[in-house]
């Protein structure tokens, strides 16, 4: 398996050359040359698999350059018990016959970033090591992505971790399980801004290509190619928890700021996985639902702080990776887009004769929902089914109960436990949620951050100071 740029101007690279770094070289995100195809017997073969040997499985069909030994021995430290507290690793809900809830939420950080950068700290400290060589991850957070990576990376060998934040944006629960860390290799910035904010900067960093190389700067937002094939494999985990055989149709609604989770589903989709909706579940920050809905993209000003704090994005970078294969791979077609993107805030494909391939050849739908939206499906959720979900949960039950039909059972990904947003819990429960016994002093931490004016100059100057 070779990788290439959406926008064309990179020589094909191995899984672990482009799995250490963020954007490729020419601003683009690294993509496989072609998906891998699952043909009926295979998908028979894996129904009976655990969580890591249906990793394994999935995982190997795109790290072809990692010996498969070695590669299942990073994937069984990965996927344990001990970690993500039973042997599923992704639990199924059902609260009703044809409405689900695959349980993403269980890893170290209480939400379901965890399921795949767990795995992407453990391939980054294997490849380093057999490299000989060291790497400084610069992302950028909405509030779970964060708390993920440093966890998956704390006290890594050859591994130190710049993250930005944005500046009181985040809940409580979520700026203390960054901000407490004191591991010698985490960084926390806040930077004073939205999260595109932090975003635009972690972009500048990486399109400074004699930056990049000389402080060796890598990534972990989910423009890592190496994040979304993890997230692939609870596509086809959940399929097999819910359909009855192979070959049933199984819709997904799935919570989305920056497309990272439900680019993953379009992947599992295209490898042939039977599922016959990816439903892209948006809070007010509604860009995605306004491109699948109308064909236009259109970048906000500045993204709405709102209850659903981790989907307050209004640029969702992995949408490059749909609309790459949207245009029928043309990268001189997407470069052109995304310069749209950069001189006018966004492009219009509502004309064009790819959009109608939306729904139906790739099978995506959209939908909204707002504050007052997520208290209402709180309480539903908990009337009706005896279960709390997070704020972002509920902004993807939300629309699952409203687009759900008979045609196909629909799979809600979970974003995150509700004790992350005690407040919005709070005013629509009139309780507190559970909290994890590890937690109850959480915010109690003594906390570790620096914060940062929007400037690229001095996180550049930041990183440099800080790099041993």
């Amino acid at each position: 398996m070779r990788y290439i740029s959406t926008r064309g101007g990179m020589a094909p690279q191995s899984f672990s050359d482009i799995l250490l770094g963020g954007l490729a070289p020419d601003g683009g995100l690294v993509v496989p040359e072609q998906y891998p195809q699952i043909d009926e017997a295979t998908l028979a073969r894996w129904r009976a698999l655990s969580y890591p040997e249906l990793a394994f499985e999935i995982v190997s069909l795109f790290a072809t350059d990692i010996s498969a030994a070695d590669l299942k021995a990073i994937v069984d430290k990965t996927y344990t018990k001990e970690i993500f507290g039973s042997d599923d690793i992704t639990p199924l809900k059902t609260l009703e016959p044809g409405l689900h809830i695959l349980e993403l939420s269980n890893g170290p950080t209480l939400a379901f970033k965890d399921v795949a950068m767990q795995l992407l700290g453990n391939l980054f400290e294997y490849v380093l090591e057999k490299r000989g060589e060291q790497i400084n991850i610069v992302g950028a957070t909405s509030g779970d992505t964060g708390s993920a990576a440093e966890y998956a990376m704390r006290g890594k060998h050859r591994v130190n971790v710049f993250m930005l934040s944005p500046h009181g944006k985040m809940s409580p629960f979520q700026r203390a399980q960054m901000y407490s860390l004191q591991d010698a290799n985490i960084y926390n910035i806040a930077v004073k801004g939205m999260f595109d904010d932090a975003q635009d900067m972690v972009k500048a960093v990486n399109n400074d290509a004699a930056f990049k190389a000389r402080y060796k700067i890598g990534a972990v937002n989910s423009i890592n190619w190496g994040r979304i094939v993890a997230q692939v494999v609870y596509y086809f985990k959940a399929y097999f928890a819910v359909s009855e055989k192979n070959g049933d149709a199984v819709s997904f609604v799935v919570p989305s700021g920056n497309f990272g989770n439900v680019c993953a589903g379009h992947i599992a989709r295209q490898m042939g996985l039977p599922i016959k909706q990816l439903i892209v579940a948006t809070n007010e920050n509604d860009v995605l639902d306004e491109f699948f809905r109308t064909g236009v993209y259109k970048v906000r000003g500045e993204a709405q702080a709102t209850s659903s704090p981790s989907m307050d994005i209004s640029k969702a970078s992995n949408l490059e990776r749909f609309v790459f294969d949207l245009v029928g791979r043309d990268s001189g077609r997407l470069a052109e887009l995304w310069h749209q993107v950069d001189q006018a805030g966004g492009f219009d494909l509502s004309g064009a004769q790819c959009f109608g391939d939306v729904g139906g050849k790739y099978g995506f739908a959209s939908g909204r929902s707002s504050h007052a939206d997520r208290l209402t499906t709180i309480r539903q959720a908990k009337a009706a089914y005896g279960v709390t979900i997070d704020p972002h949960t509920a902004d993807g039950m939300k629309v699952a109960l409203e687009v759900r039909d008979d045609s196909a059972p629909v799979v809600v990904l979970e974003t995150a436990l509700p004790a992350k947003f005690e407040d919005t819990i709070v005013e629509a429960l009139g309780e507190k949620p559970v909290r994890p016994a590890f937690a109850d002093e959480l915010e109690r931490l003594p906390q570790r951050v620096e914060e940062m004016d929007a400037d690229v100059t001095q996180l550049k100057r930041f990183i440099a100071d800080h790099i041993a």
